[in-house]
């Protein structure tokens, strides 16, 4: 409510009031349970960029819903910048395949991102990558892995923001739907990063942002014009070209330009459009599209 006030009529409420407010009309949630402190208390990293932390939060987040949809957020470790928040309908490689780059773009690369040992991010060869932890190393990106769920307390606090906000915002805006959802917890997403104080901070995340760039505490790196881009961010795998020049594309065979008998890649991109590749994606070469059923 504090929020919404200065969101929506620059009113200045401090949250102190809006519950002694709630205490007294008979509307405030039971107090939360006090919780052990953890022992040691890891502070945020020196420089924007150097961690991202990233998780997903499933939620029952719409009005007389009961389903539960994951949140996908993930904030920067020093300024605590939310630098993505976006509900899907499941957490699919698609959907970290769609929300990671859209971040990338709108604030630039970091070194790592701080993930659990999930099988989208974590495989036993210690060797090996998943899909996701290779398209984030073509471009120089890393998973740094949280040993328990409790060293991931930053971004486990956005989470609980946003299931104390977004599902009051929601029955009171008579939002039902996930592609409606969206937009607005990005407008919330960017006023909380400019205009809400940061109790450990003392300043708004895009102060500390800003004050970290101006102390020349970055090491973003920008994401720089890279023809591979749109493949690289899809589920990619190996199919082969039949006797009759086809690829298997769902129900349906397409002809490619290519050598019959051979490997190709097939892509598959958020959006839902297939490509087909000569070859995987490599810094070295251009991709050589075969195929695409992307709408012009």
């Amino acid at each position: 409510m504090a929020s919404e006030a200065l969101r929506l009529h620059a009113f200045q409420l401090d949250r102190a009031q809006v519950r002694h407010w709630a205490i007294q009309n008979g509307c405030a949630h039971p107090a939360a349970l006090q919780r052990p402190q953890a022992p040691v208390r890891r502070w945020q990293r020196s420089q924007i960029g150097e961690l991202w932390q990233l998780d997903a939060s499933p939620h029952r987040w719409f009005p007389g819903c009961a389903l539960d949809f994951p949140m996908l957020n993930m904030l920067d470790d020093c300024s605590r910048v939310i630098v993505g928040s976006k509900i899907y309908d499941r957490e699919l490689l698609l959907s970290y395949l769609d929300f990671l780059p859209a971040a990338f773009l709108a604030y630039g690369r970091p070194l790592q991102i701080y993930v659990d040992y999930h099988a989208m991010f974590f495989t036993q060869n210690p060797d090996a990558l998943t899909q996701l932890g290779g398209s984030l190393k073509f471009y120089d990106i890393s998973f740094l892995y949280a040993p328990t769920p409790q060293a991931k307390g930053k971004i486990e606090r956005e989470h609980q923001f946003w299931q104390g906000r977004l599902p009051p915002f929601f029955a009171s805006e008579q939002i039902h739907e996930i592609q409606e959802a969206n937009p607005h917890i990005d407008s919330l997403r960017l006023h909380h990063n400019a205009h809400e104080i940061h109790r450990e901070l003392r300043m708004t995340p895009q102060q500390a942002w800003d004050r970290a760039r101006k102390e020349k505490r970055s090491v973003l790196r920008p994401v720089r014009p890279c023809p591979w881009w749109p493949y690289v961010w899809s589920v990619r795998t190996t199919i082969k070209v039949g006797s009759d020049g086809r690829v298997p594309i769902g129900p349906q065979r397409f002809s490619v330009e290519h050598a019959r008998g051979t490997k190709v890649i097939l892509c598959l991109h958020p959006t839902g459009h297939h490509s087909v590749l000569a070859a995987p994606p490599d810094k070295k070469e251009k991709p050589a599209l075969l195929f695409t059923d992307r709408p012009k």
